[in-house]
C-alpha cells in the first residue's frame, strides 16, 4: 500500500494533481486548497490514503500535505454515515480552515459554528457531532492548533458578522474567507460582531 508520494506536479485540477514520480504519474485526488497551492514543476510531497473499488479494478489515490490531514479524512469516512471519499474530501476542505475551531465545536456540540463559520449545512453539522462526539481523541486541532474564534470569545460573533456579510449581498466562500482574514490580523482578540463586520468589509 502506498503511504506517501515525493514528486514533481505534472499537471493540476479543481480536485486533483498528477504527480510524477520516478518516471510515473500518478493521479492524485485532493482538496481544493491542496490543488491551488500546488505549482506546476514544483516538488511536492503527499501522504496518500489509498481506496478500491468495491468490485474490483485498479485503487484511487487521496493525497494530503500533513498526516493530521490524512487522520481527520479517514475518520470522517469511517465514522459520518453515508460519506464517501469526495464527500470526506469537501468535509476537509471546510474543517481545515482552523482545525482548532472544528475541533472545539465537535467537543461543544455547537452546529451554530459548524454552520456559520466553516460552511457546512446545519443537516450534516449535527450528523458530523453526532457521528464524532465521541470520536474526539481522533480529531487533530485538540491542543494548540490556531483557532480563529478566542476560547472567551461567543461563538455566535463570527456567525452574525458572516450573516450579516451574506446579507448584504456577498456569496458565503468570500465572506468566509474574509473573516478567516481577519481573525489572522487581529491575533485572536476578542471582537464584537460590528467590529468584525466593518473588519472584514474592508477586504470586500
Amino acid at each position: 500500500m502506498i503511504a506517501t508520494l515525493r514528486g514533481v506536479v505534472q499537471e493540476r485540477g479543481e480536485d486533483r494533481v498528477v504527480l510524477e514520480v520516478g518516471g510515473v504519474g500518478y493521479e492524485v485526488f485532493v482538496t481544493a486548497g491542496t490543488a491551488a497551492a500546488a505549482e506546476p514543476d514544483a516538488p511536492l510531497l503527499l501522504h496518500i490514503s489509498e481506496s478500491f473499488g468495491m468490485y474490483g479494478g485498479g485503487s484511487t489515490l487521496y493525497g494530503f500535505r500533513t498526516p493530521e490531514e490524512k487522520r481527520l479524512f479517514s475518520t470522517f469516512r469511517e465514522h459520518i454515515p453515508g460519506t464517501g471519499a469526495k464527500k470526506a474530501l469537501e468535509h476537509l476542505e471546510k474543517a481545515g480552515k482552523s482545525l482548532g475551531d472544528f475541533h472545539r465545536a465537535v467537543s461543544d456540540r455547537d452546529a451554530k459554528v459548524l454552520s456559520g463559520v466553516f460552511g457546512f449545512t446545519k443537516k450534516t453539522a449535527e450528523r458530523i457531532i453526532e457521528a464524532l462526539k465521541d470520536k474526539l481523541e481522533e480529531l487533530p486541532g485538540g491542543g494548540d492548533a490556531p483557532r480563529l474564534i478566542r476560547v472567551d470569545e461567543p461563538a455566535g460573533v463570527l456567525s452574525q458578522a458572516l450573516s450579516a456579510l451574506e446579507n448584504l449581498g456577498y456569496k458565503p466562500a468570500e465572506a468566509r474567507a474574509a473573516l478567516a482574514s481577519v481573525r489572522e490580523e487581529t491575533g485572536g482578540r476578542a471582537a464584537t460582531a460590528e467590529d468584525i463586520l466593518r473588519l472584514a468589509l474592508k477586504r470586500l
